[in-house]
């Protein structure tokens, strides 16, 4: 089963400018959350966690301005202003309350692609200080979540690719089981041991060309796993 990648919160009080963003944005592999209204916006950023939000200025129940100011005290996940509103004040307001960019309608597909790019490859370097990882035989875009063996795309699931996002990361580094459950599933599964068995075992599955023997992510009983440095083809 094909999986969505990066996460979009389309944040638009006109249903028709929803659909057609849903169908244009969806079209590329990217996962779309739809909302209507803006007091919504900040439940549904903590809720979900999106990579991207696409924001309009003009909202049926409050201006867009009070949007990005509640987003920007939870997080610093991108905001692309997406809007009729071509006034130079209104750009200057938004970019300084923290919007990400502005992008004015009627806009081109491919300019509003590449700006989304762009602002998720600034968002990864802020997080990981690089947009693409590479251990051995094994390379990870950051920015279009893709995951590469010997430069064949793998295919993962979200989970799958934040587990082993994490382990590239912290490469080389000994990491406890509760340490792993903590930051990727939450604390409320720092005890899953068996949960977090099952999906290192399936990560192996797609990356290890001996599973049973694995020399990326190796076992250290009772303690965790570590993902080992590599300079080998697998």
């Amino acid at each position: 089963m094909h999986e969505k990648k990066n996460t979009i919160l389309i944040v638009d009080s006109d249903p028709q400018i929803q659909k057609s963003m849903a169908n244009l944005l969806d079209s590329t592999d990217f996962k779309i959350v739809e909302c209507l209204v803006g007091k919504q916006a900040a439940q549904l950023n903590m809720l979900i966690k999106p990579d991207l939000v696409l924001l309009d200025l003009t909202l049926a129940d409050i201006e867009g301005k009070d949007v990005i100011t509640a987003i920007r005290e939870q997080s610093q996940v991108p905001i692309i202003i997406l809007t009729a509103r071509k006034e130079d004040d209104d750009i200057i307001m938004a970019l300084n309350t923290g919007a990400s960019d502005y992008i004015i309608r009627p806009f081109n597909t491919g300019v509003l692609l590449a700006r989304i790019y762009a602002c998720l490859r600034r968002s990864v370097v802020d997080k990981v200080g690089v947009p693409e990882i590479k251990n051995g035989a094994l390379r990870m875009d950051l920015v279009r979540h893709e995951v590469f063996l010997n430069d064949e795309l793998v295919g993962f699931t979200p989970k799958e690719y934040n587990l082993l996002r994490y382990f590239i990361v912290h490469r080389g580094k000994m990491l406890s089981h509760k340490q792993i459950l903590r930051d990727i599933w939450g604390p409320a599964h720092t005890d899953d041991m068996q949960y977090l068995r099952v999906y290192v075992g399936l990560v192996r599955s797609k990356i290890e060309k001996n599973p049973s023997l694995p020399a990326f992510i190796t076992t250290a009983p009772g303690v965790g796993y570590r993902m080992e440095l590599s300079e080998i083809a697998a």
